[in-house]
C-alpha cells in the first residue's frame, strides 16, 4: 500500500519516518499558533508591534498630543510612573489598568512639554503581592548605569534618531559564502577599560574589511548589568547596551559597516534572561509566572537565569517584537540565536550526547519553544527576506535549518559547534605524528545534509578564562617570549603552520559560512576574562592587543595576513557555497589529503617531519594547474620552500582521476590550486572578480 505524501523534510531524510507523527504534531501546533496569530494582523501585526504600543510612544488622546506609556502586569496592585518630571513622586501619576493586565498613562504635551523630555530618567513604581518596588520599565529603550550597582530608565525619543546614510549590502545566501568575524565591542580596544561604538566603527571596521570578512557579529549589545556576564544575562531586551555609548552611536556603526559592505549580526539572547529584580523582568508584577515558567521550569540551574514560557502569547509579543525593532530600527542584518540547545529541550541538553533521533522526538522536547523560534524565523524573513538568522544548536535536531514549509524550523544557518571541539581534543589527547587524517576529514565533513552550517576552530567560547586560545594551545607560553621571527623557535615554527592548516581546513570542508572570533584571526595570545573580584576587577584580559598584529617583526603579523588571504580565496572563487567536496586522495601513513571543493584543488601534508617530493596528485581536470595559495609562504610565516607556480597536467591516471599533476610540498603545509587558464589570477596572487 501507497505510504501517503509525508512532510518534505521527511522525504529528504528517510531516517525521520518513524517520528512522522511527532513532526505533524509539531506542524499542526504551528498551525494552530499561526491561525491565532492571524485574529490579531498576522505575524507583520499586533503580534510584532509590542514596542510600538507598550513602552513609551508618542500619540493622541482625546486630540491632544502626547506620551503614551503602557506596561502589561498582570498580576500588579497598581502601577504608577516615576522619574525626574514629577520628582520621583510615587503618588504624582496613577497608571489605569485594562481587563488583559495592561496598564497605561497619557502625558500631554501640554502639561508635561517642558518636563518628559528627551534623556529624562524613568521607572514605574510597582505595588503587588510583594511589595512596593521601583521597577525599569519592561520595554524600555535606555538604561543607565549611576553608581556601582544602581540602573535606571530613560526616556529616548524618535525625534534624536539618528538619519541613515548608507544602503544595505546585498547578500544573496545561495551564492555569497557568509565569513562572520565576531567581536565584542567592550574589549575591542587595546587600553585597559571599556570600548566604545565610536571606537570600534573607526578603528576595528577597518580591520575587519582589510582582512575580507563579509560579516560582523556583534556581542553583547542588549542592556546586562553585570560586564562578566559576556552579554548573555539580559535585563533589558530594548535597551542598548549603555556602557558603549548611545543608540545613535550604534546606528552609526551599523550604518559605516553597511557603507563598508559588510553586514551585521547581533548575538540574540531569548533563550533565557537574568535572574535580578531590581534590573530585570522577574516578579515585575509580583508573580513568578508573568514572563516565565513557574515550579520547576522556572529556573536554568546551569546558567543561574530564567526560562521564558513561550507558550504565553504576551510573552510572544515581547520577544517577537524585540526581533522587529532590532532589525527595523537599527537595521541589524540577522541574529545569531543564542542558546538554542536550551530551549529545544526540558532539560537544556545538558549530560545528554544525542547519539539516536529519538533523542529528538521523546517527551522532553519543549514544543512551544520550537514553535517560537519558528514564528521568529518567519518573522524575520518576513520582515527582509535576505535576512540571517543561525541557531547555536549542539544537539543537531534535524531540519533546524531546514525551511518552515518543509517541516522544518527556518534557520539559514546551524553553527558547527563540534568542530573547535574536536580540534580542542585533538591537540591536547595525541600527538602531531598519531592524527588520524580520516577522521579529521570525517569530522568536518559530518554535518546534516541540505543544512548549511557556520564551520570555526574557535569563537568566545573557546577563548575564555580557563580555556586557551588556540594559539596557546599550539605554543604556550612561547607566545611571550619567542614570536619574534628573527629568532628561530621549533615549539613557534609548529604552532604557526598548525595554526594556519587547522583553520585552512575547516575553513574549506567544515561548512558553508566560517566565523572567527576577535584577534584570533592573528593568534591572539590571552584567554578572556572579564573585571570580577577574582581578578580584582582588572581590564587586562578583557581587551585585544593589536600592537602584537601590527609589529612587523613577529608571527602575528604572518597570521594575520594568511587569514587575509584565506578569505580572499573565498571572495575569488565563492566555494563555500558548492557543496560537490570530491576526496580524492588520502594517506594515513604519510598523513596526506588531496580534494576538491568548486574549482579548487587543497592539497595538505600533515607530517610533521616529512615533506614530499614529485608526489603526484589527481585533478578533475585534463589542463595545467597553477599555485594560489600556499601556507609554507614566507609572507605567512613559512620557510618559502617551494618555487614553483605552474603544475603541467599529466596524461598519468591516479587515484580513479585519468590525469595527475606532480607537487612538492614540505611537512606541515597544505596548498591550494586552481585551473591555469582562470581568468581570476593574475600573477600567481589572487584577485577579486
Amino acid at each position: 500500500m501507497k505510504r501517503k505524501k509525508s512532510i518534505p523534510l521527511i522525504e529528504s531524510d528517510h531516517l525521520l519516518i518513524p517520528y512522522e507523527s511527532e513532526l505533524t504534531k509539531r506542524v499542526k501546533h504551528f498551525e494552530r499558533v499561526k491561525r491565532h496569530i492571524e485574529k490579531t494582523g498576522g505575524i507583520l501585526g499586533d503580534i510584532s508591534q509590542g514596542h510600538l504600543y507598550f513602552g513609551f510612544n508618542r500619540g493622541e488622546n482625546d486630540g491632544q498630543e502626547g506620551v503614551w506609556y503602557r506596561e502589561w502586569a498582570p498580576g500588579a496592585h497598581s502601577l504608577s510612573l516615576i522619574g525626574d518630571f514629577n520628582d520621583w513622586n510615587r503618588d504624582a501619576n496613577p497608571m489605569s489598568v485594562d481587563e488583559w493586565g495592561i496598564w497605561h498613562i497619557f502625558l500631554p504635551d501640554e502639561i508635561y512639554n517642558d518636563s518628559f523630555h528627551h534623556s529624562g530618567r524613568v521607572k514605574v513604581h510597582v505595588k503587588s503581592d510583594l511589595g512596593a518596588m521601583d521597577r525599569i520599565p519592561a520595554y524600555i529603550q535606555r538604561v543607565i548605569q549611576e553608581g556601582d550597582v544602581d540602573f535606571t530608565g530613560q526616556y529616548w525619543t524618535q525625534e534624536n534618531s539618528y538619519q541613515w546614510k548608507n544602503l544595505i549590502p546585498d547578500y544573496n545566501i545561495q551564492k555569497d559564502g557568509l565569513r562572520i568575524y565576531e567581536a565584542h565591542i567592550g574589549m575591542a580596544q587595546e587600553e585597559e577599560r571599556v570600548g566604545t561604538y565610536t571606537e570600534f566603527k573607526d578603528n576595528i571596521l577597518p580591520r575587519i574589511l582589510d582582512l575580507g570578512y563579509n560579516a560582523i557579529q556583534l556581542m553583547a549589545i542588549m542592556e546586562h548589568p553585570y560586564y562578566g556576564s559576556f552579554g548573555y544575562h539580559v535585563s533589558s531586551y530594548f535597551a542598548v547596551s549603555s556602557r558603549f555609548g548611545t543608540p545613535e552611536e550604534l546606528k552609526e556603526l551599523i550604518d559605516t559597516a553597511h557603507g563598508m559592505g559588510l553586514l551585521v549580526i547581533m548575538d540574540l539572547v531569548h533563550s533565557h534572561a537574568i535572574k535580578n529584580i531590581n534590573e530585570g523582568l522577574n516578579f515585575f508584577d509580583g508573580t513568578e509566572h508573568q514572563y516565565f515558567h513557574s515550579g520547576a521550569k522556572r529556573e536554568h540551574n546551569a546558567w543561574d537565569s530564567l526560562c521564558f514560557d513561550y507558550s504565553k502569547y504576551e510573552v510572544q509579543r515581547f520577544l517577537l517584537s524585540n526581533i522587529r525593532y532590532w532589525l527595523e530600527n537599527f537595521r541589524f542584518d540577522g541574529f545569531r540565536f543564542d542558546g538554542v540547545t536550551s530551549m529545544l529541550y526540558k532539560d537544556h541538553g545538558l549530560g545528554r550526547d544525542f547519539t539516536s533521533y529519538t533523542d529528538y522526538f521523546d517527551s522532553n522536547i519543549e514544543l512551544d519553544a520550537i514553535i517560537y523560534l519558528m514564528l521568529a524565523n518567519e518573522l524575520l524573513h518576513e520582515i527582509r527576506h535576505d535576512s540571517i538568522s543561525i541557531a547555536e544548536d549542539m544537539s543537531g535536531m534535524p531540519g533546524l535549518a531546514r525551511p518552515i514549509e518543509e517541516g522544518g524550523m527556518g534557520f539559514d544557518y546551524r553553527l558547527a559547534m563540534g568542530i573547535p571541539d574536536y580540534w580542542i581534543r585533538l591537540l591536547k589527547e595525541k600527538k602531531d605524528e598519531e592524527w588520524h587524517i580520516g577522521e579529521i576529514y570525517g569530522m568536518l565533513r559530518n554535518r546534516r545534509s541540505g543544512e548549511k552550517h557556520i564551520a570555526y576552530v574557535e569563537s568566545h567560547d573557546q577563548s575564555i578564562v580557563g580555556d586557551k586560545t588556540m594559539a596557546m594551545q599550539l605554543m604556550d607560553a612561547e607566545l611571550y617570549t619567542d614570536m619574534s621571527v628573527s629568532t628561530p623557535n621549533l615549539k613557534i615554527a609548529r604552532g604557526v603552520a598548525l595554526h594556519k592548516l587547522i583553520r585552512l581546513l575547516t575553513f574549506s570542508l567544515g561548512g558553508e559560512g566560517y566565523l572567527n572570533f576577535i584577534g584570533n584571526e592573528f593568534g591572539h595570545p590571552e584567554w578572556i576574562d572579564f573585571p570580577r573580584s577574582e581578578n580584582d576587577f582588572s581590564y587586562w584580559y578583557a581587551r585585544r592587543q593589536w600592537h602584537l598584529v601590527d609589529d612587523e617583526t613577529l608571527y602575528y603579523k604572518h597570521l594575520n595576513t594568511f587569514d587575509k588571504a584565506m578569505q580572499q580565496i573565498e571572495i575569488t572563487y565563492q566555494f563555500l557555497t558548492d557543496e560537490s567536496i570530491q576526496l580524492l586522495l588520502i594517506h594515513e601513513d604519510s598523513k596526506q589529503i588531496v580534494f576538491t571543493r568548486g574549482s579548487l584543488v587543497f592539497a595538505f601534508n600533515l607530517h610533521p617531519n616529512d615533506s614530499v617530493s614529485d608526489w603526484r596528485i589527481p585533478v578533475p581536470e585534463k589542463t595545467d594547474y597553477c599555485l594560489i595559495l600556499n601556507t609554507d609562504d614566507t609572507e605567512f610565516g613559512g620557510n618559502g620552500l617551494i618555487d614553483g607556480k605552474h603544475y603541467p597536467w599529466q596524461n598519468i591516471p591516479q587515484n580513479g582521476e585519468k590525469q595527475s599533476i606532480q607537487i612538492y610540498v614540505p611537512a606541515r603545509c597544505g596548498l591550494v590550486f586552481t585551473v591555469k587558464n582562470d581568468t581570476r589570477v593574475t600573477k600567481n596572487k589572487i584577485l577579486p572578480q
